[in-house]
């Protein structure tokens, strides 16, 4: 097989590129691992994102996929792509660690569904990524494996907790990976490094294991460098599992393709704060700047905000008692072993009265069908993908913004956990660069079930960004990084 000429490395293709070329024999999955390979190795040193490495099993199921295309065997959807799949998620004869200490040494005996579903299509998975703690905060660092760097400056955080995935994505060492997204876990990191994540509606990809089953609010979701490739990702991991009570069975065809979409078709509102959120005076300047270059292409641009009611206290109650399904045994039995965002929430959960309970369920359901509304007169809503610039990640968490102190660590989230609360899904998508050089995500939202129009709508302005300097996807310098 010959490589094309058009590509620089094999690992900075695309996915959609990666495996057409994979399907025409014009690349070979075994070069591609090994490109994969080769650029983690340069580049990880620098910014610490690909935590547990699986080469040498990596390298056997890339000869077998080689195989299988010098064979004319059916291709799964993501054949010969190697992945980087989030520490959170289990894998079988691969350590998955959660970032905690109590658990540093689990190496499960099967994959979870999550991991099940894209291997089955062909995904090749060449190591985990790190997240903070059991996912708790959005700075990527905990007591296993150490702090991920950003990759525009390692010193900064990459966000959290799908901060490993997102810097593997942006250094180029895999095409893609997964991640969760709870309060912008997903989201946050994509935002921060300058690629592409998505927030699909509950039940999209199951997640059959969750400790608190009935709780909607933590989804697994996809990662790229593109919105193609996130679709495409997305394809793969969906699946219809009845452990999960809000699986639900999605034609994968909707998702096939993203093109097509005319942005000229589209009502959108535009808003820098939701209207209910601390937001850097910096970030608000730099998504008044951007949305003005490109809020002529829409049928129409309202500035406007759906009523997000008392959407902080919402997510605190239900942040607290999911914490408290998860983790109140291990506080009580390995408290000296945790770190501190995993006692805030669970010590602030356990706290949670009945009463409380009862009126967020009912404030969040007002919350929802507010939200929804919205979307009677608009078709997307389009926001900020982080309140901040990344920030040293020696700093756990944004504690003021313009000069107010913050109520709760988590507030700095307000801008992605007010959407989980409302149960939109959304895409970010890398915008330029915001007002200190670093990588600025926009959000587009819509409610739950619209995740192809989200999808169609991002890759739509994605391809519109792509030719303009101020508003195209920045790229970290490697050399640097390697250096």
């Amino acid at each position: 097989m010959t490589k094309p000429t058009t590509a620089t490395e094999l690992c900075d293709l695309t996915a959609t590129e990666a495996r057409r070329l994979i399907g025409t024999k014009e690349i070979s999955p075994v070069e591609l691992v090994e490109s994969c390979i080769a650029r983690i190795e340069a580049v990880d040193g620098a910014v610490n994102c690909m935590v547990t490495r699986a080469y040498d099993r990596a390298r056997e199921e890339a000869k077998v996929a080689e195989q299988m295309v010098m064979d004319g065997d059916d291709l799964g959807l993501l054949h010969g792509l190697p992945m980087g799949i989030k520490d959170l998620e289990a894998t079988e004869g691969i350590r998955t660690t959660w970032g905690s200490l109590p658990t540093k040494d689990t190496v499960p005996e099967a994959d979870q569904g999550s991991v099940a579903a894209v291997r089955a299509e062909g995904a090749i998975l060449l190591g985990k990524t790190n997240t903070p703690e059991f996912g708790a905060g959005a700075n990527t660092k905990n007591r296993v494996f150490g702090a991920t760097g950003n990759p525009f400056n390692p010193e900064l955080t990459c966000a959290g907790s799908s901060g490993g995935s997102a810097v593997a994505l942006a250094t180029g060492m895999v095409p893609i990976a997964s991640g969760s997204d709870y309060g912008g876990s997903l989201r946050t990191p994509a935002g921060f490094c300058g690629v592409v994540g998505f927030r699909p509606s509950p039940g999209t990809v199951p997640a059959e294991g969750k400790a608190a089953a009935l709780m909607p609010w933590s989804v697994l979701g996809p990662m790229a460098r593109t919105v193609a490739d996130t679709a495409l990702l997305l394809q793969a991991q969906m699946d219809d599992d009845r452990r999960d009570p809000f699986s639900h069975l999605v034609d994968p065809r909707l998702f096939a393709s993203v093109d097509g979409l005319d942005l000229g078709s589209i009502h959108a509102a535009i808003t820098p704060d939701l209207g209910c959120c601390p937001v850097d005076k910096g970030i608000a300047d730099t998504f008044k700047a951007r949305t003005d270059q490109f809020r002529g292409v829409f049928a129409e641009a309202q500035d406007r905000a759906p009523d997000m009611g008392e959407i902080h206290r919402v997510f605190e109650i239900f942040r607290g008692i999911t914490f408290v399904a998860m983790h109140q045994e291990r506080l009580k039995n390995h408290k000296d072993l945790l770190g501190p965002n995993v006692i805030d929430n669970t010590t602030r959960g356990l706290e949670v009265t009945a009463s409380d309970v009862g009126w967020a369920l009912v404030e969040q359901a007002r919350i929802m069908r507010n939200f929804i509304d919205l979307f009677d007169e608009v078709d997307v809503l389009i926001c900020p993908a982080a309140s901040v610039s990344p920030f040293p990640h020696e700093q756990l968490y944004v504690d003021e913004i313009n000069g107010e102190k913050m109520p709760t660590y988590m507030r700095w989230l307000a801008i992605s956990y007010a959407p989980t609360m409302a149960m939109a899904c959304a895409a970010v998508i890398p915008c330029g660069v915001d007002h200190r050089g670093m990588p600025f995500g926009l959000q587009v939202m819509a409610p739950n079930g619209k995740d192809a129009l989200v999808l169609a709508v991002a890759h739509a302005l994605e391809q519109y960004f792509a030719d303009k300097p101020d508003l195209m996807r920045p790229v970290p310098d490697l050399a640097k990084l390697k250096a």
